[in-house]
């Protein structure tokens, strides 16, 4: 059986995202004072680059390890008594990782964008709001 690799370049974005919520959260008082939109659309970036990687980091260890249960004999290869529909299917999805291996990017990409979205739709609400406000 073989030992589940952890994919460090899915791993550590998520935990870097996790450590910015947890900061952003501890200092949110003190961040959403200043700048309110920024901040806000800094954690929906984080949080939906958090879902995109964290998700692709979960399915490569499940992938992994579903193939681990299927090593009947645990010594590392699938003999043809092991080859079964479903070790197909498991092999299918642990070798097809290209969406996996670039999801940090394209994670990077696609939070960027929401986040870009958001911090638009945030400062046209506060400038509107702040002007109504004036009159």
């Amino acid at each position: 059986m073989n030992e589940i690799t952890i994919p460090y370049h899915l791993a550590i974005p998520s935990i870097i995202c996790i450590v910015g919520l947890l900061a952003i959260l501890f200092y949110r008082n003190k961040l959403f004072k200043k700048n309110r939109t920024f901040w806000t659309a800094v954690t929906v970036f984080l949080v939906f680059y958090l879902f995109i990687v964290g998700g692709a980091t979960y399915d490569d260890i499940y992938y992994q390890y579903e193939a681990n249960r299927l090593d009947l004999n645990k010594d590392g290869l699938f003999s043809t008594d092991e080859q079964t529909a479903e070790l197909n299917e498991v092999m299918k999805n642990l070798t097809n990782d290209v969406g996996r291996n670039f999801s940090f990017i394209t994670g990077f990409i696609f939070a960027f964008i929401i986040s870009g979205i958001v911090y638009i739709f945030g400062r046209l609400f506060f400038n509107s709001k702040s002007e109504r406000q004036d009159k």
